[in-house]
């Protein structure tokens, strides 16, 4: 090993660098999927389906074929012809480091066979069941409003709890019940002999909405083939990588992995919605070989909104018991997670199942969970996939828990916080939570927001005629990702240092961070570091950016290939400086012996063979950031308006490798869980699943004009599940998000004698919310929560 001198530098971990790839994307010169040009190139369109459960009967494509510049009009048959798999989503539920989840006896999971192009059955609205590619786009699109489909159209059901009722439409004939996954996690009898000794239970019924991940870049693919080395090629952009999407594509294909390869541009958002699979990401490379011509195609808005995958749609009842001093008992409860059509993930069933009781000490939980098809797009991953419901859940009880049984909201949360004297910490359900200091973010939070003075602050609101409410949140995540990673350094003829990893960014600012980390470690210019992340030919392992993974797994991999490389370059410089080993020294970028010294490029030019070097890990450790976020709101009587006045955010990342993108990476989650606990949804016609929410008309985004400035603070406790101490950062606004928002209103509406707002909180529900509390109180009955269509309900119970 080589003695690295640590010195500061401007541009190493824990400096604010502005991001490197900025310069790029904000002056034009991004290159994302729909830019590559391709003089050669077909146009592909697509024939979807206009019903959200039917059976193919026929699809007469002679019309489309006639119509001038078609080269071909593709459907399932020809899709079954070619022998074309299914898409190998990864549907797995039972990997560290989340809690295990418990079959019934004979239970078996059931996961779909999701084709490309389905035959006999289409399940959501805007399924494709054929291709048309013609010489342009416009030609491509006319020709698909010719093809002839037969329907026989058949029942439909949107909702998951609907679904699961007997006698309810089947999405799958073979799944019974709809019910493709059902277990249990924690312990059942100890949980239920703590409710029966419970001096307090308190109920909550909410459902956190679906949503729509609303990527700024809409879906682009570029598909082609090669004839002369039978070879497959997808140019397009998911967070997925490389690596993976390459490895699906061939198993779909049904050729050999060497037959494919994965090329992509720069990525216009994700969120995680665009993690998985899609059809098109097959169906192009296939149709190229089929018309012998490049094949691409980009997404309208309106295919975007009808066939990415959407996210969220979780249902949940829960009961927290408590004993007389407020100390928390015990938790159980049931989550139903809507799939929509497809078996894409049971991610956000297990992981919210994992965290149900967030940072709390609960000696007994126990939990149902479902995941249930119906005939909706699929669902899929969304930034913190089911931690933001599981937050939403508990901190709605604790909420409600305070006002019904007269604690108050901040001390009921301080008494049973786990001390940072417990970790590691093992919760109710099995997971183990590394390390931290969950009070502490919670004291900075409260302090942070000025939380003593908000008494004066909601007279001040009051004379204006507005309802003032403040409310705080704990969270915490566990996160876990794909486990394998692998990291390369070369040292280049050309001056720099190159950097391969397998995970690509879509705005996690990989290739300012990733960087920054070498030029630290490697103690060599930021600006010498070339960073490789987005060619299969280039990468051989990754497992793309999701789950908080991407610097927590990469910096270890990295530093692997940083020590592998000093202690080869020590060897090699010992034999040039004509020094033993021990007396070589390393810094700079620069090997020294006394006076004598080489520096990193010179010395691969000197060996000959260059100077390379890989780090290679299997990691299934989970990743467990955490924090507190305080949200003030204002809310307008008259018509119902929310307006967030104020937001505080204290996240804990471990490690701070760059606080100007956390802090960055804080604002927008924060906004995105702003944004489905105000204002987005996902909405479908219940009879006949079709989708309302279609357009930017009728799906609503957060815009700065709704938001506050925010005021972020970012914690730095190791976390001792690193070997650096690195945490996940760029989740934690989202997760706390969802209950946060909808506590403050509450807690601002409650001299009405409201008790809970459903999400998302729009200013007609709101108001819809305060009329009926009114009438409530006019009539004598006391405060009961706003029930009916679209809100949730809650209860206390005293013994």
């Amino acid at each position: 090993m080589a003695a690295v001198k640590q010195t500061p530098r401007q541009t190493g971990v824990g400096a604010a660098v502005p991001r490197s790839e900025d310069l790029r994307l904000l002056t034009g010169r991004g290159a994302y999927a729909a830019d590559l040009v391709c003089t050669e190139a077909c146009f592909a369109a697509f024939v979807r389906s206009p019903h959200a459960h039917a059976a193919i009967v026929s699809i007469d494509t002679r019309a489309a074929q006639a119509m001038p510049g078609v080269r071909a009009v593709l459907t399932g048959a020809d899709v079954c012809a070619d022998g074309l798999g299914p898409i190998p989503h990864n549907t797995d539920f039972t990997s560290p480091p989340d809690a295990q989840l418990r079959l019934p006896p004979g239970f078996k999971a059931f996961t779909t066979a999701h084709a490309t192009l389905p035959v006999d059955m289409v399940r959501f609205v805007g399924e494709p069941v054929a291709l048309v590619i013609a010489d342009s786009a416009a030609e491509a699109e006319e020709a698909a409003e010719q093809v002839v489909v037969e329907w026989d159209v058949r029942s439909a059901v949107v909702d998951a709890r609907e679904a699961m009722v007997q006698g309810a439409p089947l999405v799958w004939e073979a799944c019974v019940g709809n019910l493709a996954l059902t277990c249990e996690v924690g312990d059942k009898a100890a949980t239920d002999h703590a409710f029966k000794s419970a001096a307090h239970v308190v109920r909550f019924e909410g459902w956190a909405q679906r949503v729509n991940g609303t990527p700024m870049e809409p879906r682009s693919v570029l598909g082609e083939y090669d004839a002369a080395s039978d070879r497959y090629t997808l140019r397009t952009t998911t967070g997925a990588g490389v690596v993976r999407t390459r490895e699906r594509l061939a198993s779909i294909l049904g050729v050999p992995l060497e037959k494919c390869r994965c090329v992509f541009g720069d990525m216009g958002g994700n969120f995680g919605t665009r993690n998985a699979f899609y059809p098109e990401y097959a169906l192009l490379p296939w149709a190229a070989r089929r018309v012998g011509r490049p094949v691409r195609w980009t997404a309208s808005r309106l295919e975007c909104f009808m066939t990415d995958y959407q996210a969220r749609d979780l249902a949940s009842q829960a009961e927290l018991a408590l004993d007389e001093a407020g100390n928390f008992l015990a938790l159980r409860g049931a989550n139903v997670m809507n799939l929509g059509a497809q078996t894409v993930y049971f991610w956000p069933l297990r992981k919210g199942l994992s965290m149900m009781q967030s940072v709390y000490r609960i000696p007994a939980v126990h939990f149902h969970g479902h995941a249930v098809l119906t005939h909706t797009t699929p669902t899929a991953v969304y930034r913190s996939a089911g931690r933001p419901e599981a937050v939403f859940v508990i901190e709605r009880l604790i909420d409600i828990a305070a006002e019904t049984l007269g604690f108050d909201r901040v001390e009921l949360r301080r008494r049973n916080l786990i001390p940072r004297d417990t970790m590691p910490f093992t919760n109710g359900v099995g997971v183990t939570y590394d390390s931290g200091d969950y009070l502490q973010a919670m004291e900075h939070a409260l302090r942070d927001a000025d939380w003593a003075s908000f008494e004066a602050r909601r007279g001040e609101a009051a004379a204006r005629g507005k309802c003032r409410g403040i409310a705080v949140a704990n969270y915490i995540e566990v996160t876990s990702g794909f486990p394998k990673e692998r990291a390369e350094l070369k040292v280049c003829d050309d001056g720099s240092i190159e950097l391969v990893v397998g995970t690509m960014s879509s705005g996690q600012s990989h290739e300012t961070t990733f960087c920054q980390v070498l030029s630290d470690w490697l103690q060599v210019p930021f600006e010498r570091i070339r960073f490789v992340a987005n060619d299969s030919e280039r990468v051989s392992v990754g497992g793309g950016s999701h789950s908080g993974r991407s610097m927590r797994l990469i910096s270890i991999a990295l530093r692997q290939a940083v020590d592998a490389l000093l202690a080869k370059g020590v060897e090699l410089a010992a034999s040039i400086l004509q020094a033993p080993p021990s007396d070589v020294r390393y810094g700079a970028g620069t090997f020294t012996a006394g006076r004598a010294s080489i520096d990193l490029w010179m010395l691969a030019r000197t060996h000959g063979k260059g100077l390379e070097s890989a780090g290679d890990i299997f990691n299934q450790t989970g990743g467990f950031p955490y924090g507190s976020h305080v949200c003030e709101v204002e809310v307008d009587a008259d018509t119902g308006r929310v307006a967030i006045v104020a937001w505080t955010g204290v996240d804990d990342v471990g490690l701070a490798i760059n606080p100007l993108v956390l802090h960055g990476q804080a604002h927008g989650s924060v906004t995105q869980g702003i944004g489905q606990a105000l204002c987005e949804a996902v909405a479908y016609e219940p009879r006949t699943a079709q989708l309302l929410s279609a357009s930017f008309m009728d799906y609503a985004l957060p815009r700065a004009d709704i938001l506050p400035s925010f005021t972020t603070r970012i914690m730095e406790v190791p976390a001792s599940s690193h070997p650096m101490g690195i945490r996940p950062g760029g989740e934690g606004g989202t997760t706390p998000a969802l209950g946060l928002v909808v506590n403050a209103i509450v807690h601002a509406l409650a001299a009405y004698g409201v008790t809970d707002i459903a999400m998302p909180a729009t200013s007609e529900r709101v108001w819809q919310a305060i009329q009926t509390a009114r009438r409530t109180l006019g009539g004598g009955l006391g405060a009961q929560s706003a029930t009916g269509p679209g809100f949730g309900s809650q209860s206390s119970e005293i013994r």
